[in-house]
């Protein structure tokens, strides 16, 4: 209902939705994470987590266990996950997991969930586990990566398609000077961003594109 609104000017949303036009958006910019494995771009990645206790090595040791996911818009909580999924379940020719638990809704309680054991492994937003590491490390510290998935377009800001083009453009051109604005240190320092990227619609075919891969091998 948020996404839908006329009077959108400037709201973050998640690129999967972007790329499905649930909601008819104008991109305008996206963060560009001030962390190594964003390699300087406007992209993030999903970290599957598992307990730091846990006996798994490796994503395959995972199998026949526990899965988790967000909610089925979500890029970081769902697509990525199905993408990075996919092609070992190709591979088996069935079912990866002995039981999935869905609509976990928020990182947070994928996080909890593998913490609390409800699930034993779940994707984790990485910016999002970066910033929580950096801010709450004691809700991480009983958590590891046991694999990253692929990188894809980081959230936008957006807009609803009636604001005006002039208007679009100067945002996009305020997001692309930030970095340079003597105000901008401290909040980047803080956010672990370190600037924005221009973007718009093409922007998010890698998004659209993992989800037609999937959906194309019935998974």
């Amino acid at each position: 209902d948020l996404w839908r609104r006329a009077d959108l000017g400037c709201v973050q949303m998640c690129g999967y939705p972007i790329a499905l036009g649930l909601a008819q958006v104008v991109p305008i910019a996206a963060p560009i994470p001030a962390l190594g494995w964003a390699e300087g771009r406007a992209a993030y990645r999903s970290d599957l987590i598992v307990r730091a206790d846990s006996p798994f090595r490796s994503l395959e040791d995972s199998f026949g266990h526990r899965l988790g996911w967000t909610v089925g818009h979500s890029h970081s909580g769902f697509n990525a996950l199905r993408h990075h999924l996919l092609p070992h379940w190709q591979a088996r020719g069935g079912p990866l997991y002995a039981e999935v638990k869905g609509d976990l809704v928020t990182a947070r309680r994928i996080l909890d969930s593998v913490l609390d054991g409800s699930i034993d492994i779940g994707p984790l937003d990485a910016y999002w586990h970066a910033l929580i590491a950096r801010y709450r490390p004691e809700l991480t510290a009983g958590i590891r990566v046991l694999a990253s998935t692929a990188l894809a377009p980081m959230p936008a800001f957006v807009a609803a398609p009636g604001l005006p083009a002039e208007a679009v453009a100067r945002l996009r051109q305020a997001f692309a000077a930030a970095a340079s604005r003597p105000w901008f240190a401290p909040q980047a320092q803080a956010l672990l961003i370190a600037g924005f990227a221009p973007v718009d619609l093409t922007s998010f075919a890698t998004t659209l594109a993992w989800d037609h891969e999937a959906l194309a091998a019935g998974y």
